[in-house]
């Protein structure tokens, strides 16, 4: 089956839709130092850079160690300080190049995550309201009968996103106090 046979449901396209035009909005503001410095950072970050550093490491010392021996000038003898030196200066170049892409890419993360937060806080706020209405509705419906569900009251409760993140950060970071010693287990098994 060729992918042009495949359609998808018109509300996965129109997501897919979406998701590119939010990541163009966001490769649009790039600027051209950006796009250079992540064009550069992709390359160097394809396995043939391994063997084109190796390569070229390699026919620097197998030269600068043999040239003596084919009587030529060895422009960089053992212990290879100019190799040296230009290694050091590419690893600062491609560690800056680095920080700058991750820096970027950072921050579209952020982007999305307060993106995803913001989508599923407004989904629980509808699922919330809907299982309210449902049970309005159970309980108005005559030839239904009206009995009590404790979960259903539970769920049409919009829930705290504060005390949710304090009750995992209580859960699961040790507190300062303890020195990160086991008794936060002590104190959990206490607070269940």
């Amino acid at each position: 089956m060729r992918s042009e046979d495949i359609n998808p449901p018109t509300h996965i396209d129109q997501n897919i839709a979406t998701i590119a035009s939010l990541r163009e909005h966001a490769e649009e503001d790039l600027s051209t130092h950006q796009r250079g410095i992540e064009s550069v950072t992709a390359a160097i970050g394809r396995p043939r850079s391994i063997y084109v550093t190796l390569i070229f490491a390699s026919v620097w010392c197998l030269f600068n160690a043999l040239a003596p021996l084919m009587d030529l000038r060895a422009f960089d003898p053992p212990p290879f300080f100019y190799l040296q030196g230009l290694v050091a200066f590419a690893a600062l170049l491609t560690t800056t190049m680095v920080l700058t892409a991750q820096n970027r890419q950072r921050r579209q993360a952020e982007h999305r995550a307060h993106l995803d937060l913001q989508v599923n806080l407004l989904a629980e706020q509808k699922v919330t309201k809907l299982i309210s209405l449902v049970e309005e509705l159970r309980r108005d419906i005559p030839t239904v009968p009206d009995r009590v569900d404790l979960v259903a009251e539970v769920m049409t409760e919009p829930i705290d996103p504060k005390a949710v993140m304090t009750a995992i950060e209580d859960r699961l970071e040790p507190s300062a106090s303890d020195g990160g010693s086991g008794d936060t287990d002590a104190k959990s098994a206490r607070r269940i």
